[in-house]
């Protein structure tokens, strides 16, 4: 096992930095594969589900397979170092894309659900960037190496839908192209994880502190909004983005424009975040979430305005955005509230708890989408009006933690 070697304050964010830099090109290169996968995933499962209210069960999938893996894959980083854990992600989308090109090949619906299962570890691992990028920063830094690696996600929201919807049609067989790319990204990208440098966590020995059970740290009210901030900004943003390609093209646009839909929604999750840490810095964590809440609550309004084709863009981007704002700052406040011995509990706990809202959230997207009502239209419109309670209790937890006295 590593042992956590003694640095001096002044090169700490020194040895941050370069890691930053290497998780920034993991989050673009290996990250594109996501964008790849969602944009195609829905379609895909529409074309072999035997009923078209299962037709992003796929997405599900995907994110119960995210969800199941946080736990013990974050306890395998905490023993293994964060480059085990990675290269184990890595593996999993390899494996993931393998099936899902097998069943389409096949044309099986059950075999093309576990390969999204195995995708899901892949986006289990690729979850914990953001919290190794803040292991070797200082506390001034951190909300910014956060920021910086999520920044990582501009360039594979242009890579992903592009090629995800342009290698859609490579071979007869639709969407294998798609899959075949995803075992290349993965296959080539694992290869920058050789150069991190995260020292694995020293283990305890008899005597030393643990720090605060899972329970214990639910109680602390900062662990608990954060968490709750994180489960609404993902899930609603999961609902809705689901959605969108099979809204697009039910209203009338080719499955290219979908693509288009997209990649700017995903650019507009991940762009701002060359600035967000700074806001965090000059304004408050609180300030930025709270904005971030109130922009998702705008996504929804002009949503639900109508279904021309500018009203598809100006909704996800103002989605990408309040998703940005909301699970930055979130993932900020929860870094702030926990010790290092406590880092792999809380942290497994936390992306189990918003990778399962996230997966009930994709499940019910697509009855919500499909099955509804009697077009696409009136199924968009369920789809955002069911934001509204998520938001209400977000906004609500997170005043409540403004109003509550310090202790």
């Amino acid at each position: 096992m590593e042992e956590t070697p003694a640095i001096s304050p002044a090169s700490q964010d020194a040895r941050a930095k370069r890691n930053v830099m290497i998780l920034v090109a993991a989050q673009a290169i290996l990250g594109s594969q996501v964008a790849m996968i969602y944009t195609v995933a829905g379609l895909a499962g529409g074309m072999l589900a035997p009923n078209a209210c299962f037709a992003t069960l796929p997405i599900s999938l995907i994110v119960i397979g995210t969800m199941t893996t946080a736990p013990w894959l974050s306890s395998a980083m905490q023993m293994l170092g964060r480059k085990t854990g990675f290269f184990i992600g890595g593996f999993g989308g390899v494996i993931g894309a393998s099936i899902s090109a097998y069943a389409l090949w096949k044309g099986s619906f059950p075999l093309f659900l576990l390969g999204s299962y195995f995708t899901g570890i892949y986006v289990s691992a690729q979850g914990f960037y953001r919290f190794a990028a803040a292991d070797t920063a200082s506390e001034a830094f951190r909300p910014k190496a956060i920021s910086y690696v999520l920044a990582g996600g501009l360039i594979s929201a242009v890579i992903g839908p592009t090629l995800g919807t342009s290698l859609a049609d490579m071979f007869v067989i639709p969407f294998l192209g798609t899959y075949f790319a995803a075992i290349a990204i993965n296959l080539l990208g694992m290869g920058l994880f050789f150069f991190l440098d995260i020292p694995t966590p020293p283990r305890p020995v008899a005597g030393t502190p643990t720090g605060r059970s899972r329970r214990e740290l639910l109680a602390d009210p900062n662990v608990l909004v954060a968490i709750i901030v994180a489960m609404v900004s993902y899930a609603l943003m999961n609902l809705v983005m689901t959605s969108t390609p099979l809204a697009v093209v039910g209203c009338g646009f080719e499955t290219e424009t979908a693509g288009f839909v997209v990649t700017a929604h995903v650019l507009a999750m991940f762009a701002p975040s060359f600035i967000t840490g700074h806001l965090i810095a000059r304004f408050g964590v609180k300030a930025i979430v709270s904005t971030g809440l109130l922009i998702l609550a705008a996504a929804g309004a002009v949503a639900l305005q109508g279904v021309d084709l500018a009203n598809f863009f100006v909704a996800l981007v103002l989605l990408g955005l309040g998703w940005n704002f909301g699970f930055i700052g979130a993932t900020t406040m929860l870094a702030q509230a926990h010790s290092p011995e406590e880092r792999g509990r809380v942290q497994g706990m936390n992306d189990f708890l918003v990778f399962g809202c996230v997966a009930v959230a994709s499940v019910v997207s697509g009855g919500l989408m499909n099955c509804s009502g009697g077009d696409a239209q009136t199924g968009w419109v369920s789809v955002n009006l069911a934001m509204v309670p998520f938001l209400a209790l977000a906004g609500g937890a997170l005043i409540w933690l403004t109003l509550r006295p310090e202790d």
